[in-house]
């Protein structure tokens, strides 16, 4: 660049640039460079026509008037015509709107809350449990049975299930109660997620949760991934291919769920398997027998 200005000089800045292998507007770009947003927004002289502030306030007071604000700028501006009166151009008044933030919806509508994603961490079993209630298929069109399933998601163990005709708040309220008192939950140890069905968000349940020191967890109104644990279970369970399209009558339907906890063992890997809830009442077993012989190489006496 020095080197283009010492030489432009004599020869000029055309034939310097050729014999040096720099594009001129790189040239002219580093001796006048082009001004920043802010420079040239400061540099900017405000329009002479413009409004003066008192005027623009004056102008936004109208538009903000209880007759005014639920009406679009044209409205207000044909409506102001009408009367007589001209305060600006419909254009000024867009701009003014735009400088107040209220270029939008100006009627004065419901707005959703925002949820938050529920998150629940389970280290342990009986920690974090979920339900949900699946239809499956009668034996004649429009019958179903309902399958009210509980899941610990640390294990993906079915703590507790009922098959019913129908889908009620009471048949939920003594699943979970039996299920709670089964498996001795003590008040303040277990979370319970379920989406927002109507047996989930009924008041004898809420009562009983709360009776149980159970906190509740409800899904996201209108999201669908909120419970996945439930329904990938239901999915996995409804794909296998002995699954039955009709069920013939409810002992049938029962057959379903007394096979649960051996899907669930062929679904887990096999590390997980060896630790799968089903197998808690062995783990006792196992460590007396093994206790005497401990440490011992598989488990058996040294040869005397």
């Amino acid at each position: 660049m020095d080197a283009v200005m010492e030489t432009g000089s004599k020869i000029g800045v055309a034939p310097a640039c050729l014999a040096l292998g720099l594009a001129r507007a790189t040239y002219y770009r580093r001796i006048h460079p082009k001004p920043t947003a802010t420079e040239s927004k400061k540099a900017s002289s405000p329009q002479p026509r413009a409004l003066p502030a008192e005027e623009r306030q004056q102008v936004l007071a109208v538009l903000d008037e209880p007759r005014f604000m639920d009406l679009a700028p044209p409205q207000v501006h044909t409506t102001l015509l009408d009367e007589g009166q001209w305060l600006c151009s419909l254009r000024t008044m867009y701009r003014i709107l735009d400088e107040n933030d209220q270029v939008r919806e100006r009627r004065n509508q419901l707005r959703h809350p925002v949820y938050k994603k529920p998150e629940l961490l389970a280290t342990r079993p009986n920690q974090v449990w979920t339900w949900d209630i699946t239809k499956l298929l009668g034996p004649a069109k429009w019958t179903y049975f309902y399958l009210y399933v509980i899941l610990d998601i640390f294990s993906r163990y079915v703590v507790g299930w009922t098959l019913a005709n129908h889908e009620y708040a009471s048949i939920a309220h003594a699943l979970i109660e039996e299920t709670c008192k089964r498996h001795n939950i003590a008040p303040g140890q277990l979370s319970l997620h379920a989406d927002n069905g109507s047996p989930m968000v009924s008041k004898p349940v809420a009562f009983l949760m709360a009776d149980l020191g159970v906190t509740k967890s409800h899904s996201r109104p209108h999201v669908s991934d909120d419970n996945p644990f439930s329904e990938a279970h239901f999915k996995t369970i409804k794909y296998r291919p002995d699954f039955p399209v009709r069920f013939g009558s409810e002992e049938h339907a029962r057959t379903l769920p007394r096979s649960l906890p051996l899907v669930q063992q062929r679904a887990l890997p096999f590390r997980h398997r060896l630790l799968h809830p089903a197998r808690c009442p062995l783990r006792p077993r196992r460590g007396q027998t093994r206790g005497p012989h401990r440490g011992h190489a598989g488990g058996l006496p040294r040869a005397s």
